[in-house]
């Protein structure tokens, strides 16, 4: 076995994960020069919750973000998450949409893009991953991991092979929930490595205390890279420790080749960050705690988050445990969708009401959608009974959802004209409407304003998939 390779999520899904996506430009860019001469094989820095929470809370432009990035880490390369159809929102968008972000991201500075399907539905990911190939990226296409009675090591490998055949250059196995138990994945990276010829990539959290032990036995099994993330933004509900993993393997076949001295150089000026961060209420030390529940739950860490503010909504945090043992009897309803954006949300959110106001007395939008179809194929058997309480009689949508929108960018562009000054401001529009507009308005009108981070508001969408 070779060395083992290091995506570090410092710039992205650390500081979601602990800190509402509130880092912002000005805290990265010291550490960029170090950041780029370490050698990982990727810098997670874009995509998820950070280009919604660029424009609402911190009054930045996320292209801008990625342009800066790129052009002070001009030898690493950069990582996105990409929710497939969903691209960045919370909605399927026509495929032009999809084709116009794929070639905009990668000519603003995106290497790799990591494409993945709340439902694990391939169709969901077609256009994107042909996009990214199209235009000159890296296409990581991503399976999301879970436990169920449906998914088993099996249907990975299966649905793995899938996405290579479609033309996926790496397969990351996106443990979000870090539901991934060691030997399990020792396992499941065995067989990959038998039946997959494109790199295999690990994402995992360390919300149930296994995510560091869960890494070391994919490098035992033969995984190629793992995502971690430097320790002041490390553990929890975020990523494993990059400076223990490169410990760990330092001397062995699966040496990372990684200087633990410009680690700890890099992990110095982030500490700051999180220190501020803690000072300001947005990193609450809670995420830095393990908890075991989440494996009995299955429940992603800042989808807990989610959880409870919602309650806290209601003036009902007594109920937050019947909340909780709720969740997997919606998700079994459903069809064992994985909890992850947007499915981890709509169950979630089921739950509560189902627990507020009786099972199923009242139901989402998003419930229906989910269950008339609209955002895939769940993985397994719908409860027929409670499908028909929350559609009725209406049909089931069988297609590639996509295939029944219209062509979305003339809209987009036309609705936009006057206030958008780049096809990269049609975009974060079609994304994000309202907020978009917000941003416009302020970076147009009055430059020297910055937004105000509330550490009280915390939107259900930013309880991403802590991918």
């Amino acid at each position: 076995m070779s060395k083992l390779y290091i995506t570090d999520t410092i710039l992205r899904d650390a500081h979601q994960s602990q800190a509402a996506t509130r880092m912002k430009t000005e805290d990265m860019i010291p550490a960029c020069k170090i950041l780029d001469s370490i050698g990982y094989w990727s810098l997670e820095c874009w995509g998820g919750a950070t280009f919604d929470a660029c424009m609402r809370f911190l009054n930045e432009d996320p292209w801008e973000r990625l342009r800066t990035l790129k052009a002070n880490m001009p030898n690493t390369k950069l990582q996105m998450l990409f929710r497939g159809q969903n691209i960045l929102g919370y909605k399927h968008y026509a495929d032009d949409v999809v084709e116009e972000f794929c070639k905009k991201s990668i000519e603003n500075g995106i290497d790799i893009v990591r494409i993945f399907d709340a439902l694990n539905d391939p169709r969901n990911l077609e256009s994107a991953i042909k996009f990214v190939k199209e235009y000159g990226g890296h296409c990581e296409a991503a399976i999301s991991y879970t436990v169920s009675p449906v998914h088993n090591i099996d249907y990975f490998v299966k649905l793995s092979e899938t996405l290579e055949k479609m033309g996926a250059d790496s397969i990351c196995i996106k443990d979000m929930a870090n539901l991934l138990l060691p030997y399990d994945c020792y396992q499941l990276v065995k067989k990959l490595k038998e039946n997959i010829g494109v790199p295999i990539h690990l994402h995992t959290h360390n919300t149930a205390g296994t995510g560091d032990m869960t890494n070391l036995m994919a490098a035992q099994a033969g995984i190629d890279i793992v995502d971690c993330a430097l320790s002041p933004l490390a553990n929890g509900t975020s990523n494993p420790s990059t400076e223990a993993m490169v410990a760990t393997l330092k001397g062995t076949e699966r040496d990372t080749g990684l200087d633990l001295n410009k680690l700890s150089e890099a992990a110095a000026h982030f500490r700051k960050v999180a220190d501020r961060l803690k000072a300001e209420g947005i990193l609450d030390p809670k995420v830095l705690n393990v908890d075991p529940n989440a494996l009995l739950y299955q429940v992603p860490g800042g989808m807990l988050s989610n959880l409870i503010s919602q309650l806290k909504q209601q003036n009902a945090e007594d109920r937050y445990y019947e909340v909780l043992a709720e969740v997997p009897r919606v998700r079994k309803d459903f069809g064992y969708p994985p909890l992850v954006t947007p499915t981890s949300q709509i169950v979630g959110t089921q739950a509560v009401l189902n627990v507020l106001m009786g099972r199923y007395k009242m139901v989402s939008k998003e419930s229906k959608g989910l269950l008339r179809g609209e955002y895939g194929k769940l993985p397994g058997e719908v409860n027929e009974e409670v499908r028909r309480m929350a559609i009725g009689d209406d049909e089931v949508i069988t297609c590639r959802p996509a295939d029944l929108i219209e062509p979305e960018l003339p809209k987009y562009r036309e609705e936009t004209k006057g206030f958008a000054k780049t096809e990269e401001d049609v975009l974060s529009y079609a994304l994000f409407p309202q907020v978009a507009k917000k941003f416009f308005d302020t970076r147009d009108n009055k430059p020297e304003v910055r937004a105000e981070t509330d550490s009280e508001e915390i939107r259900e969408i930013f309880v991403e998939d802590l991918s």
